[in-house]
C-alpha cells in the first residue's frame, strides 16, 4: 500500500513522521526561535514532489540543488531521496540539527552525499557563493524568511544565485499583504511560471529573464 506525503504521525514532543515514496522521515526540532516543526509550504513542496507531475517538472536526479533556509530540512532530505546533488543552508546556530536530520533520513538511501553550509543572506554573498564556481540546477526557497521584513534580502538572494540553467522554485503560502507584493516582484524578477497551488500554497518555477 501506497503511503502518501500527506501522512503525518506526531509520535513525541519536538518530532514528526513523514512518508515519501515509502521511506518514512523522521524530523527532529530545532531548538531556535522559529517554533513548528515543518512550515506549511515545504509541507505543499514535498506533496508536489510525491506526484508523477511534480517528479516530471521538477527533475532532480544527479541535478546540483541548493535549498534557501532549509530550516528543519524536509525539503533538502526529499530532493536527496530523489537523487539530487544537495546543499542545504541555514542560520548558523541550526546547521548541527539540520545536518543531523538529513543525516538520519538519507544515511542509506541516497545517490550523494548532502552538504549543509551557512547563509549569509543579503551580504558576502558573492565571496562565500561566487558565481564562478557556485553553479546550481534548482534552487529552492520555501517558506524561506521568519520575519517579512527580509523579503527583499531574500528576492536579491534569489537573484543572485540564478544564473543561466538555474530553475528556482519558490513555494509560498501568502499570510500577509506583503507576501503578495513579494510574489508580485519575484514575477517582475525572473520568468515565473505558476506550477500549482496546494493548500493555498503556491508553487512556481522561474528563469533568470536576459
Amino acid at each position: 500500500m501506497h503511503l502518501f506525503f500527506l501522512s503525518l504521525i506526531y509520535y513525541s514532543l519536538g518530532k514528526e513522521i513523514y512518508y515519501f515514496l515509502g521511506h518514512e522521515i523522521k524530523i527532529q526540532e530545532a531548538i531556535d526561535h522559529c517554533g513548528g516543526v515543518v512550515w506549511p509550504a515545504a509541507l505543499a513542496l514535498c506533496r508536489f514532489l510525491d506526484t508523477p507531475t511534480g517528479r516530471q517538472q521538477i527533475n532532480l536526479l544527479d541535478k546540483l540543488t541548493l535549498e534557501l533556509g532549509a530550516g528543519t530540512g524536509l525539503v533538502s532530505i526529499v530532493a536527496t531521496l530523489l537523487g539530487a546533488k544537495m546543499t542545504a543552508t541555514d542560520l548558523p546556530e541550526i546547521l548541527g540539527n539540520l545536518r543531523c536530520n538529513l543525516n538520519r533520513n538519507t544515511k542509506w538511501q541516497r545517490r550523494h552525499e548532502p552538504q549543509v553550509t551557512a547563509l549569509p543572506w543579503g551580504y558576502k554573498l558573492e565571496e562565500m557563493f561566487p558565481h564562478s564556481t557556485h553553479h546550481y540546477d534548482y534552487v529552492f526557497a520555501a517558506d524561506v524568511v521568519y520575519h517579512h521584513d527580509c523579503l527583499n534580502e531574500l528576492l536579491d538572494t534569489m537573484l543572485h544565485f540564478c544564473q543561466t540553467g538555474t530553475t528556482i522554485i519558490l513555494a509560498n503560502k501568502v499570510h500577509y499583504q506583503s507576501d503578495l507584493v513579494f510574489i508580485e516582484n519575484f514575477k517582475k524578477a525572473f520568468n515565473a511560471t505558476l506550477l500549482t497551488e496546494l493548500d493555498k500554497v503556491r508553487i512556481y518555477s522561474a528563469t533568470m529573464r536576459i
